[in-house]
């Protein structure tokens, strides 16, 4: 399957203002390029990348007074599977997991487990560890919140969407990723692609996508509580422990979004 991904993101500034950008596809992701990633800004200011701490692709540049326009447009290969289900995946014990992901068991600035804990054992304690107990921290993740895309805020926590019971995508992948680090199991946060492919077609324009991976079974799988369905073509673009390690963008200084259009569709 190769699928068509791109964006064409404006920002209007008044001074000059840094930006740091999480726009690229992560590197495990690149040899699936069918074309190359297509980088533009306009007007041209000089811009550099990176590879941060949790190997996502960061891009740094200074926006000059006035608007400028950030676009890419590429064609990736997909396997055109949905996302794999291993419901016989077992939970680690803490002293058994990786000092890599220990990490991703803490409480971070989106995932306030400390206000969550005793309601996540309360719910979930009787679950069975492992896949099961991950897929009912989802369901109820899917039926606590309802999605509305004018409900977004920038300082929605997982406390914050479980106690309002509204949010976007990421609120929904917060409010996992707390509930299953209650649980001791491990869980961070991703943004990506992920285009209406092999399901009905929503009418609301395209954006960018938040999920999250638990780790069970010595690897890591991906869950969405937005969506709680196994679903084809995620493009990855970044992660980290939520939303500030894998922000689309961050602008020191005022940046107002202008323009704001996402590409993700299946071509063949």
């Amino acid at each position: 399957m190769l699928i068509q991904c791109g964006y064409e993101i404006g920002f209007q500034c008044g001074a000059d203002t840094p930006l740091l950008l999480m726009l690229h596809i992560r590197p495990e992701r690149q040899p699936d390029l069918q074309t190359p990633e297509n980088f533009r800004v306009d007007p041209y200011v000089p811009w550099q990348t990176y590879t941060d701490s949790f190997g996502n692709v960061c891009t740094r540049m200074t926006l000059p007074p006035g608007i400028t326009t950030l676009s890419n447009l590429f064609t990736i290969a997909d396997s055109g599977f949905p996302d794999p289900y291993l419901p016989y995946a077992q939970q680690h014990a803490v002293e058994e997991l990786p000092d890599d992901v220990i990490v991703y068991l803490l409480g971070s600035r989106y995932c306030d487990t400390d206000k969550m804990s005793s309601i996540a054992w309360a719910l979930f304690g009787d679950t069975a560890p492992g896949w099961q107990r991950v897929q009912a921290i989802v369901d109820y993740v899917h039926n606590r919140i309802r999605f509305d895309y004018q409900q977004a805020r920038s300082d929605r926590t997982g406390w914050d969407a479980h106690c309002e019971r509204v949010g976007v995508c990421r609120d929904f992948a917060h409010l996992a990723i707390t509930l299953c680090r209650c649980m001791n199991i491990p869980a961070r946060y991703c943004t990506g692609y992920l285009g209406d492919i092999g399901v009905p077609q929503n009418p609301a324009p395209m954006d960018f996508s938040a999920w999250c991976e638990v780790y069970l079974g010595g690897a890591w799988h991906t869950f969405d509580a937005r969506h709680n369905t196994p679903r084809i073509g995620r493009v990855l673009m970044a992660r980290g422990r939520d939303a500030t390690d894998a922000a689309i963008s961050t602008a020191f200084g005022s940046a107002i979004l202008t323009t704001f259009k996402v590409i993700t569709e299946e071509i063949r």
